[in-house]
């Protein structure tokens, strides 16, 4: 696959991964450039989900409503297939009765359980028993209450047929039953009428079956589409509230994370980027206010960063200027104690010792300033060297040993012979062991002890300095690295 083939395919796919990611899709940057309030946005979602779920059950109670109205058309319809078969079986049994009663052999020897009967043996006591289910059957159909159910327009002609064809059996039963002799003629139109009433009874029931099996293979339908749809809506309307609350949650919390990593970056110290916020509520005002709180303090940080370098620089001019004057003091002082012009008396002496000792300290000052600028300034170079632990220590340690004397304190120094040879910058550990030995025996009581250990500790070389002086206060632990700083003890002791 070529070069000119692939760039489009990635560019496909990165826009792919755009329109998915969170930030960048399009969607997402337009609900949050809405000009409404966020209390507004999320108010409208939830209203809107409130809506959909309303929805919901609207349509629910509307497929219920469908499935009970369905229900109740087939009870009924049960219902007047019941009475229809019972008028079709009432009818059936009518048409046997008349059977027999008109002398039909077959249906005598059926009856009597295949014993044969004379032909026309039951017939006058079997045609006055017909009277009471034929009445019984004219009384059902008088009404629809009596039916129990009122039969629609459709049915409304068959239903009375059948009455009048059970009106014309009664007619004819007691006309059969008071002839000494039945009559054929009746026997056959009642026979026929019987035939009429059957078939009449059976089709109803038949028709109401038909519509019955209709009806339920309807409601089956209708179950299946009521329930495809009321899944659809349902389905479509939690996607809707999903999509929904995760626009807006989008919408939120993308410009949220987009702040604070900001916001970290700046207390970090980086002030050269802005945060992108296209949100047009209150986290595009938010997002604003951080940049322009971001330019205040990139201007304020670059201002401190001209004031300390013009100090840095000032105090290593100062420092400078101050160092050959009193160079030239400690010179001639030097010179004088050395006496060699000429010889002073002891009160000279005194003095001199007091300029030496004076410029001494002075120097140490300018030192430490120059140390501080240089610090500041960025400009300290280490010059790594391997070097003895044991000599740089005693080396120190021999620098306060005379004002430890002075002030009585005891200096100690103990090794371990596991330390040996370190690759570091000498007179820069020199110069630490120096300042913290200098504060120990300073702030070290008469009657003190100072001890400096050395050990090797899990491959690393430890150097510690412990005293028995008034120690430092836990909330002075900070404070102390700070410039031109010293504890409440140093204070006091020094006045």
């Amino acid at each position: 696959m070529t070069e000119a083939a692939v760039a489009p395919r990635q560019a496909a796919d990165a826009d792919k991964r755009r329109l998915l990611s969170r930030a960048d899709n399009p969607l997402v940057r337009a609900v949050g450039r809405l000009p409404v309030k966020v209390r507004t946005k999320l108010l409208v979602g939830f209203l809107s989900i409130a809506a959909l779920l309303v929805l919901v059950a609207l349509l629910g109670l509307r497929v219920l409503g469908q499935s009970n109205l369905r229900a109740e058309h087939l009870g009924a319809l049960q219902v007047r297939v019941a009475g229809y078969q019972q008028l079709e079986a009432d009818a059936a049994a009518l048409r046997q009765e008349l059977a027999i009663c008109a002398g039909n052999a077959d249906y005598a020897t059926w009856l009597n359980g295949g014993r044969r009967s004379a032909a026309g043996a039951l017939g006058p006591a079997c045609l006055r028993k017909i009277q009471q289910p034929v009445e019984s059957v004219l009384a059902l159909l008088g009404t629809a209450t009596q039916l129990g159910f009122k039969p629609t327009a459709s049915e409304s002609g068959q239903v009375r047929q059948i009455k009048s064809d059970y009106g014309r059996i009664k007619v004819l039963v007691p006309r059969i039953a008071r002839s000494s002799r039945a009559s054929s003629a009746l026997h056959a139109r009642a026979e026929q009428l019987s035939v009429d009433l059957e078939v009449a009874a059976r089709g109803l029931a038949e028709t109401t079956t038909a519509k019955t099996k209709a009806l339920i293979a309807e409601n089956q339908h209708s179950y299946s589409s009521s329930r495809n749809l009321f899944v659809a809506v349902a389905a479509g309307a939690i996607a809707l509230a999903l999509a929904l609350g995760l626009l807006l949650s989008w919408s939120l919390i993308g410009p949220l994370q987009r702040i604070g990593r900001r916001l970290a970056a700046i207390a970090s110290g980086d002030f050269t980027r802005h945060v992108e916020v296209a949100n047009r509520d209150e986290l595009g005002a938010l997002g604003a206010n951080v940049n322009r709180m971001n330019d205040e303090l990139d201007r304020l940080y670059r201002e401190l960063e001209t004031a300390s370098r013009h100090k840095s620089e000032f105090l290593a001019n100062m420092s400078h200027e101050l160092r050959t004057p009193l160079n030239a003091i400690m010179g001639f002082s030097q010179v004088l104690r050395e006496k060699l012009f000429g010889d002073l008396n002891e009160k000279q002496e005194e003095y001199i010792g007091d300029i030496l000792s004076s410029s001494d300290h002075l120097l140490a000052l300018i030192n430490d300033i120059l140390d501080l600028s240089k610090v500041e300034a960025g400009q300290v170079e280490l010059e790594i060297a391997p070097f003895s632990v044991r000599e740089a220590l005693e080396r120190g340690t021999v620098m306060v040993k005379e004002r430890a004397l002075r002030n009585g304190v005891a200096l100690g120094l103990v090794i371990d012979p596991s330390v040996g040879i370190v690759a570091a910058d000498e007179r820069r550990v020199r110069q630490v062991v120096f300042n913290l030995l200098s504060n120990a025996v300073k702030f070290t009581p008469a009657g003190g002890s100072v001890e400096v250990r050395s050990a090797q500790v899990n491959g690393e070389i430890q150097v510690s300095v412990a005293d028995t002086g008034p120690g430092i206060a836990p909330e002075d632990h900070e404070r102390i690295f700070e410039e031109f700083q010293q504890t409440q003890v140093g204070v006091e002791q020094r006045e």
